[in-house]
Parts: C-alpha cells; sequence; structure tokens
C-alpha cells in the first residue's frame, strides 16, 4: 500500500508541477510580457512610431484636444474611408494620467493606444510598467467600435477623432475627469461620440457611446489581449476570453468566433493576473473571437436605431485585487481561480481556498511581510491537520511492526490470492492497524494542498511582494535557486525518517524523488517553495518528537508482540 500511495503522490504532482515547466521546455510557450513594436495593423497605415510626437499648431496633449477634421475629396462617395484622403500626419495620441492608470487615446479611430498600471511593473530586469494594450493581431483596438458594412467599418475606424479633456491629473481634490472623442464624416453624415470618464483610485471608466448615421448592431470592442500581459502563467485557470450573459458565466476561450445572445453582465478578457472587463448598462450580446490559440478579443454588440443610437458602459482594466473585483458586485472575483485542479475547477477545492486566502490576508493586516506570513499560515494549517498525521505516522509505524507477520501470510498462501486476502484482513483486526490507514489522513489533506498551492499561485496579493534578502518578488522564482535546494534537502530528510514497508531496492529509487522534485521547483515562485520548505521542515520536526516521546520501536514492537501470541493461520 505504501508503494501505492508513493506513485499516486508523485503522478499527482508531476502533473500539477510539471506541466508548466513540460510546456516551456517544449518551446510552446510564448513570451510572458506580451506588449510589442506596433505593428501597421495595430497603429494604422502608415502611422507615427512615436507614441506622442511633437504637436501641431493647436494640437496636442496639452492643449486638451487633437484635430477632428477630414479633408475631403470632391465626389468622393458617402461612407467612403477617410484615410484614402487623409495620410496620417495628424495622427496623435492624448495622455490621461490618474494616481492609478497612464492612458494613451488615439486620435484614429479614437480607441485607447496604452494602457500602462503605475503599481505594477513587469519582471526584472526591465521592470517597466504593466502593458494590457496588446499591439498585435487583426482584431481591432480597445474600445473601437465596428459595424457590418465595411465602407462604414473603415470610416470610423480609420477617421481621426477631435479629442477633448478638463483635466490634467486626477486627485483626491479633482477626482473625476471627462475626456470627449468625437468624429463626424461631413460626406457620409456619420457621427460617432465617445465620452469617457476617469475616477480618482478606481480603474473603473465610465463610457457612453453615440452613433448619427448608422442603423446596423454595432459592436463596441474590448481589444485584441487586452488585458492578458502573462500566456506562459496560465497552467492554473482559463486565460483568455469569458463572458456572462443570461446569469451564465463561459470562461472558456473559444476556437472560433461564438456569440452568446441573451442580457450581457459583463465580457472580459484575463489572465492570471491582469483583467480587463466591459459591462454593458443595457441590453446586448458578446462576441468572442480568437486568432489562432493566443490571440483573442471580446466585444458586446450593440442594437441601433434610425437617428441617433447611444450606448452606455463601464471599463475596468487592471489588477484582479479581490477586494477591487468583489467591490463591482458582478461576481467578477471569480475569475481568480482559486478551485483549479489538474483539467478543471473543483468547487470542493475552491470552497476551501476561500477561507484560506482569508486567514493568509488577515495574517498579513498584523505581519506586513508575505513571507513571514505564508511560514505562519504553513504552520496553522500544519498545526490543524497534527491529529490527521500523527494516525498517518502510527499506521506506517505499526505496517512496518507486524511487516514480518506480513510476509509470512503472503508465504503460507501465495497460491490461494482468497484465503491470502481473508488472513491478511484477520492479522490487521488482530493487530488493530488499517492498511489505509497510512493514506485516507493524506487523502483528507489533498484539497487542502491543492487549494492552499492555488491561493499561492494565483493571487495578485504576492506579486512583487518581497520576503528578505535575496527573495524580492514572492511571485518569480528564486534567482539564487537557494529555496528549491533547501525545499530537495528537507524532502530527502523526510522520506529518510519516514516508515516505509518497500523494500531496500525501492527505497533507495524513491529517494530520487527529492532531486527531480528539486529540479521543477526551480522554475516556481519563491512563495510556494519557501512553503513547502517551511511545511518539510515542521513535518521533520514532527516525526522527530512523534518518534522519540510517543512512537519509539521499542513500545511499538511489545504492542506487536503482545498481540502476536494468536495463530495467524
Amino acid at each position: 500500500m505504501d508503494k501505492r500511495v508513493v506513485v499516486f503522490l508523485v503522478l499527482s504532482l508531476a502533473i500539477i508541477l510539471g506541466f508548466d515547466l513540460f510546456i516551456r521546455q517544449m518551446g510552446w510557450a510564448p513570451d510572458q510580457n506580451h506588449p510589442q513594436p506596433p505593428t501597421e495593423d495595430a497603429a494604422g497605415p502608415g502611422s507615427s512610431a512615436e507614441l506622442e510626437p511633437a504637436p501641431a499648431p493647436g494640437i496636442g496633449k496639452d492643449s486638451g484636444s487633437t484635430s477632428s477634421s477630414l479633408p475631403s475629396k470632391s465626389g468622393q462617395k458617402p461612407g467612403a474611408p477617410s484615410s484614402d484622403i487623409a495620410p496620417t500626419i495628424l495622427e496623435q495620441t492624448v495622455t490621461i494620467e490618474t494616481d492609478l492608470v497612464r492612458v494613451g487615446l488615439s486620435n484614429r479611430g479614437g480607441v485607447i493606444r496604452t494602457w500602462e498600471l503605475k503599481r505594477y511593473h513587469t519582471s526584472p530586469p526591465e521592470k517597466k510598467p504593466v502593458q494590457l494594450v496588446y499591439h498585435g493581431g487583426k482584431f481591432k483596438g480597445p474600445l473601437s467600435i465596428t459595424v457590418t458594412n465595411a465602407d462604414i467599418d473603415k470610416t470610423i475606424r480609420e477617421g481621426l477623432y477631435n479629442i477633448e479633456k478638463d483635466f490634467t491629473t486626477l486627485d483626491a481634490a479633482h477626482p473625476v475627469g471627462h475626456v470627449t472623442m468625437q468624429f463626424h464624416d461631413p460626406i457620409s453624415h456619420i457621427g460617432v461620440e465617445k465620452k469617457l470618464t476617469f475616477h480618482h483610485d478606481s480603474y473603473v471608466v465610465d463610457v457612453a457611446v453615440a452613433l448619427e448615421g448608422i442603423t446596423d448592431p454595432y459592436d463596441v470592442v474590448l481589444g485584441t489581449n487586452f488585458g492578458i500581459v502573462e500566456w506562459g502563467s496560465g497552467f492554473i485557470g482559463v486565460i483568455g476570453s469569458a463572458s456572462q450573459v443570461d446569469d451564465k458565466v463561459d470562461n472558456e476561450t473559444p476556437e472560433k468566433e461564438l456569440e452568446r445572445k441573451g442580457a450581457v453582465k459583463w465580457v472580459a478578457l484575463h489572465d492570471k493576473y491582469f483583467v480587463s472587463v466591459l459591462i454593458p448598462k443595457q441590453g446586448a450580446s458578446s462576441l468572442a473571437k480568437t486568432e489562432g490559440e493566443q490571440i483573442v478579443t471580446t466585444m458586446v454588440r450593440m442594437a441601433a436605431s434610425a437617428g441617433t443610437s447611444s450606448a452606455a458602459l463601464q471599463l475596468y482594466a487592471g489588477p484582479k485585487e479581490y477586494d477591487t473585483l468583489k467591490a463591482l458586485d458582478m461576481g467578477l472575483e471569480d475569475l481568480i481561480d482559486f478551485g483549479f485542479f489538474i483539467f478543471g475547477s473543483w468547487s470542493v477545492v475552491k470552497s476551501v481556498a476561500k477561507p484560506i486566502f482569508y486567514v493568509l490576508r488577515f495574517i498579513h493586516d498584523y505581519v506586513p511581510n508575505y513571507g513571514l506570513t505564508i511560514i505562519l499560515l504553513t504552520m496553522a494549517i500544519k498545526i490543524l491537520f497534527v491529529p490527521l498525521q500523527y494516525k498517518s505516522y502510527k499506521s506506517m509505524r505499526m505496517m512496518r511492526v507486524i511487516q514480518p507477520k506480513i510476509k509470512e501470510v503472503q508465504e503460507k498462501y501465495k497460491g490461494d490470492r482468497d484465503r491470502l486476502n481473508k488472513e491478511l484482513m484477520k492479522l490487521y483486526r488482530e493487530q488493530k492497524v488499517n492498511p489505509l490507514g497510512g493514506f485516507l489522513p493524506m487523502f483528507l489533506q489533498m484539497p487542502v494542498f491543492v487549494a492552499l498551492f492555488n491561493v499561492l499561485y494565483t493571487t495578485i496579493d504576492l506579486r512583487q511582494a518581497p520576503f528578505m534578502l535575496w527573495v524580492t518578488d514572492l511571485s518569480l522564482q528564486d534567482p539564487f535557486y537557494v529555496l528549491p535546494i533547501l525545499m530537495g534537502a528537507t524532502m530527502f530528510i523526510q522520506q529518510k525518517i519516514t516508515p516505509t514497508t518497500m523494500d531496500p531496492t525501492q527505497a533507495k529509487i524513491m529517494l530520487v524523488l527529492p532531486i527531480g522534485l528539486t529540479f521543477l521547483f526551480v522554475n516556481f515562485p519563491a512563495g510556494l517553495v519557501l512553503y513547502w520548505v517551511t511545511n518539510n521542515v515542521l513535518t521533520i520536526s514532527q516525526q522527530l518528537i512523534t518518534d522519540r516521546f510517543l512512537l519509539n520501536d521499542k513500545a511499538l514492537a511489545s504492542a506487536g508482540a503482545e498481540q502476536s501470541s494468536s495463530p495467524n493461520a
């Protein structure tokens, strides 16, 4: 039974811990920090390489507006794209800055050009502000408007908008600021207006859209990969598109275009740590698209009417901070998948993980170092499971004591399997040993282990959180591999002192396990490895105390000898 338990644990850990490393080693995982140089498709044909070029007279971000005048050509047909007439000499980027974000709005198409999170940065050595806008793929930029008529779509997508703002920066004294982006084509009489309301100390932007001269349904686009920063960190949970339509949450990225009709509560694009969300204030349907496996977009489809059509939405683009998402009262906090195990999300794991997450943050309120918080949390969980672990350890020790008697029975009835099983069960009853006693307590602890693993792996609280000395970010791997080596060493010691019924050859083979896991853990976040090291040290301490004061070999042997007087056959 010990052998099967070990094989089960090894296979489980290999699946849980080795999948991400395998993907990386095979070269199937793309670069994690996805912002790339703007492509022609993303920035518009012939656009300037500079995000904020020197403004033309009367134009520029400091003046608060950019020109929207569209030069006309005699005889141009209504709906013809303005970009066919006007090159990109008037294209500008207006910068909006709050205490949380720095946003660049392009007057070409009136879309979000950049969206930087000022409190989060990319991995060393760059340490640049996290950029949520992806400049690549064939899909439109964030907050672009698309329609089914190709000519009209190109007109409003490539036209130059007038951008005006009534603030420079937002703070507690000036908590609200407005930006208006307007476009009008005098030839086709098509007009688009986007009003954005930014708030101090908030990632939420109120969006009001008004269209003139468009009668077809139109889409408000969230943008290609907008909010997806790290594809390569997604072996736990789902990365890509998500939506809630008719109170049903769909958190799977479609392999092709997928439209969900009904009352849209929200549509989102997200990765492990970041998310962008569109929240329509009126009836809409959602549309999710993919390009290959790692280029996705999603949008909300609004109905249009004759004359002027309007829509009100909210945009959230920021970190997956649990309290921030929960405050939106949209169920978005569930995009932080605490329940993932192997190939799906399990409610039993999630129900265990959330209390662990709350305890983690409660401890952190009093111990501001997350490394120490992880150590204290691990100690608390270890103490909670002391009775179960003691029972498991005792069962394994007793199995080792009666191992000679087990071999006698096996030798005596090796030709009769049914009789062998009966006699073994009789021996277990006489010796008051449960052959599953070493396995069941470990099985009962598995949901807690997986839940804690998920919490430490997915919560953004550990991102950029230092521990001490060389460990400056618990969400990144240990740069000097000290913690993984300590983890392997403590696991080796733990295996050496743990009782086993395996023969010496099998026991020696199993000592290879700590070496393999050490190499796996080299690439894992330091916070996870710190938990494992702490757990190993506590387990070793518990076993030494149990051996010395509670279950010494003499006492166990005496107990086994007293009960061995009855015959085995």
